[in-house]
C-alpha cells in the first residue's frame, strides 16, 4: 500500500478535491441507501399490514429505522384514507425516482472531481518521470536499455492510469456504500445482520488470495523487452536489411512476444477469477440469509416480518454490486502497484555527480585545466590509470592513440558526465567538484562523431537551448559553419524540418548543423569528438573549415584519428592502454619514431 498511497500523493494538495469529493460521494450514497427505506412502509401499506391504532400516532423523531417506518406508515394511512391507493403508489413511484436521480446527480458530481484530480496526478507524474531523465548520469543511462525506459513513461503510465485510478472510485464509494447497507440493514435486523457478516471473512480472504498473485511485474518486463527490440529494429534497419536478417530480428521478436502473450494469459486469467468468484461467495450469502431469516420469520423468532424480510434481501443483493465492483478494482489494482514500483526504482536513484551545499561560481577559464593523477574504471574495468596533463587556455591540445586508450573518457570526466575514482581535474586551480555543474558544463561545447540531432527545424536545433537566440544570431553562426547556403537550398529553408536524428541531411550537413550550434553557444573551452572521422573528402574539408572559424580564440581539446586535422596542435598526447605514452608536438613526436610515428605511416600507406 505504501505504492499506492505515494502514487496518490503526485495530486496533492488534497484539499482541493478530497472534501468536495468526500461530501458529494456521502451524498450519493445516502440517496441511494435512503432510497431503500422507502420500501417497508411501501410494502406494508400496500399489503395491507400496517394496524389502524399504530398509524394514528404520530411517531416521536428518533434516530433509527423505525421512526422512518413509522413516520411513513402515519403519512401514508391518511394519504391512502384521503387520496386513495393509486394517488399513494404514484407518489411513493415518484418519490424513488426523485432520490434516484439525486444519487446519480451526485455521483456525477463526485466523479468530476475524480476525474480532476486523475489527470493532474497523471501530468505530476510523467513531469516527474521526465525530469528525472533529463537529470540522471550518463552512466545509469548507458547501462539501461531504451525501451524500458520508454516503456515506462508510456506503458506503465498507462497500468497506473487504467488500473489504480480508474479504481480510484470504486475504492473511495464503494465501501461507502457497503457501509450504508449495512447500516441499514442492521436496523432492520441486528440478528440477521450479525449472521451475514460471517461470512464477509470467507469471501474477503479467497478474494485477496487471488489478487495477491497479480502483484508481479514480469509482465511489464516483457513489455519492455518488446519496445527495446521494436526501437533497435527501428534504429538499424538499414543493417537488418543489407545483411538479410529479417527473418532473424523477427524470430527473435516472436520469442519474446510469445513469452508476453503466455503470461498475459495467466495473468488475465487470474484476474478475470476474482469476479466469478466474489459473485458465487455472494450468491451462496444471499441463500444462507434466506435460509436463516425464512426461519426467523416463520417461527418469529426476532421482530422481523415478511415486509422487513422481503426488503432486507432487495437492500443485501445491492451490496454484491459495490463489493464485486471492490474486488475486482482491488485486482486490477495490482498490475498498476508492479508498474508504480519500477517507475518510483528508477526515480529513486540518486545521482552520482553530487554538487557540493555551497558551490563555487565559474564564469570562464583563465589559466590551464589540469589532470593530476587522474585514475577511472567502468565497473571492474580500468579505463584511465594516473593521467596527468595540463591544457592552457587559447591552445589546442589533440588526444590520439589506438581505440579504447581512453580518449573519450578524458572528455566526460572533464565535462563530468562522470566523476574519477582517484585524482584530481580542475581549471584555474579550482577542482571542478567544487564547481556549479551547470556553470561548469557552460563553459564547454561539443561536436561528437555520432551528430546528435532533434526531429525539428534546422533554426530550432542550432539555437537548441538558446531561448534568446534571434533569426540574425542563427544566421551568423550557420554561416561560420559553412551550413548557410546549404541551409538556403532546402525547402522551407531555416524552417525545414530534419527528421529523426536529422535523417533528411547528408553526413557532412549533420555535422555542420551541430558545429553552427557550438557556435552559436561561443564556448570558451570547444571539445572535438571524432569530429571529421566519418565524412568524405568534400564533406570532411568544409567541415574542418568550420571547426577551424570555430576554434579561433578557445581552447580545444580534440579527439582524432585522422592525424592530418591535428598536425598543428599546440599539443599532443598519445594515449594507450590508459596511458600517456608520448607527449608533444607533432614534430617532436615524429622524431621519437615512436607509437605517434608508426600511426602516421599507417595513414600515409
Amino acid at each position: 500500500m505504501k505504492t499506492f498511497w505515494r502514487i496518490l500523493a503526485y495530486s496533492r494538495p488534497y484539499s482541493s478535491y478530497l472534501p468536495k469529493y468526500i461530501v458529494l460521494a456521502i451524498l450519493a450514497v445516502a440517496f441511494g441507501v435512503f432510497n431503500f427505506s422507502l420500501l417497508i412502509p411501501l410494502l406494508n401499506v400496500l399489503f395491507g399490514s400496517v394496524k389502524v391504532p399504530e398509524v394514528l400516532e404520530n411517531p416521536e423523531f428518533q434516530p433509527s429505522i423505525k421512526f422512518v417506518v413509522a413516520k411513513f406508515n402515519y403519512f401514508m394511512y391518511f394519504l391512502i384514507k384521503e387520496q386513495g391507493m393509486e394517488y399513494a403508489l404514484y407518489l411513493i413511484c415518484g418519490a424513488i425516482f426523485t432520490f434516484i436521480f439525486f444519487s446519480n446527480f451526485f455521483k456525477y458530481l463526485a466523479q468530476r472531481v475524480i476525474t480532476r484530480m486523475r489527470v493532474d496526478l497523471m501530468k505530476n507524474l510523467r513531469k516527474d518521470i521526465f525530469r528525472k531523465y533529463s537529470t540522471l548520469n550518463i552512466g545509469f543511462l548507458n547501462s539501461q536499455k531504451k525501451g524500458n525506459l520508454i516503456t515506462m513513461i508510456s506503458n506503465d503510465i498507462q497500468d497506473i492510469e487504467f488500473s489504480i485510478l480508474v479504481s480510484l472510485e470504486a475504492v473511495f464509494r464503494e465501501p461507502l456504500l457497503v457501509v450504508g447497507y449495512f447500516i441499514f440493514l442492521f436496523s432492520i435486523s441486528p440478528q440477521l445482520t450479525l449472521f451475514t457478516i460471517l461470512y464477509l471473512p470467507v469471501s474477503g480472504l479467497i478474494i485477496s488470495q487471488i489478487t495477491r498473485r497479480l502483484k508481479s511485474g514480469d509482465g511489464l518486463k516483457m513489455m519492455s523487452n518488446i519496445v527495446s527490440i521494436t526501437e533497435e529494429t527501428l534504429s538499424g534497419l538499414r543493417i537488418i536489411k543489407i545483411f538479410n536478417a529479417e527473418r532473424f530480428i523477427q524470430n527473435r521478436f516472436e520469442v519474446v512476444n510469445h513469452k508476453f502473450r503466455d503470461y498475459l494469459k495467466s495473468w488475465l486469467n487470474k484476474r478475470e477469477m476474482a469476479s466469478p468468484s466474489s459473485e458465487i461467495l455472494g450468491v451462496l450469502s444471499a441463500i444462507g440469509i434466506i435460509l436463516y431469516g425464512g426461519h426467523l420469520v416463520i417461527n418469529k423468532n426476532a421482530d422481523l416480518d415478511a415486509s422487513q424480510f422481503i426488503t432486507y434481501i432487495i437492500i443485501f443483493s445491492q451490496i454484491l454490486g459495490p463489493a464485486k465492483a471492490l474486488s475486482n478494482s482491488l485486482a486490477t489494482i495490482q498490475r498498476g502497484l508492479a508498474a508504480g514500483n519500477r517507475i518510483f526504482d528508477i526515480l529513486d536513484i540518486e545521482d552520482d555527480i553530487k554538487e557540493n551545499e555551497n558551490p563555487v561560481s565559474i564564469s570562464g577559464i583563465h589559466s590551464q585545466i589540469s589532470f593530476q593523477d587522474v585514475s577511472f574504471s567502468y565497473g571492474q574495468n580500468p579505463v584511465l590509470k594516473n593521467i596527468s596533463f595540463t591544457a592552457s587556455k587559447g591552445k589546442m591540445l589533440a588526444l590520439v592513440g589506438p581505440s579504447g586508450g581512453g580518449k573519450s573518457t578524458i572528455l566526460d570526466l572533464l565535462v563530468r558526465f562522470y566523476d574519477a575514482d582517484s585524482g584530481s581535474i580542475s581549471i584555474d586551480g579550482q577542482d571542478i567538484k567544487d564547481l556549479r555543474v551547470s556553470d561548469l558544463r557552460n563553459l564547454f561545447g561539443m561536436v561528437n562523431q555520432d551528430t546528435i540531432l532533434f526531429n525539428d527545424t534546422i533554426f530550432n536545433n542550432i539555437a537548441f537551448g538558446k531561448t534568446d537566440a534571434t533569426p540574425e544570431m542563427v544566421e551568423r553562426a550557420a554561416k561560420i559553419a559553412n551550413a548557410h547556403e546549404f541551409v538556403l537550398k532546402t525547402e522551407n529553408g531555416y524552417q525545414t524540418e530534419i527528421g529523426d536524428r536529422g535523417s533528411k541531411l547528408s553526413g557532412g550537413q549533420r555535422q555542420r548543423i551541430s558545429i553552427a550550434r557550438a557556435v552559436l553557444r561561443n564556448p570558451q573551452i570547444l571539445l572535438l569528438d571524432e569530429a571529421t572521422s566519418a565524412l568524405d573528402t568534400e564533406s570532411e574539408k568544409l567541415v574542418q573549415e568550420a571547426i577551424s572559424n570555430l576554434m579561433i580564440g578557445r581552447t580545444s581539446i580534440v579527439i582524432a584519428h585522422r592525424l592530418s586535422t591535428i598536425q598543428n596542435a599546440d599539443q599532443i598526447l598519445v594515449l594507450d592502454k590508459g596511458k600517456i605514452v608520448e607527449s608533444g608536438t607533432h614534430d617532436q613526436l615524429i622524431g621519437q619514431n615512436g607509437l605517434y610515428c608508426r600511426l602516421v605511416d599507417l595513414q600515409s600507406m
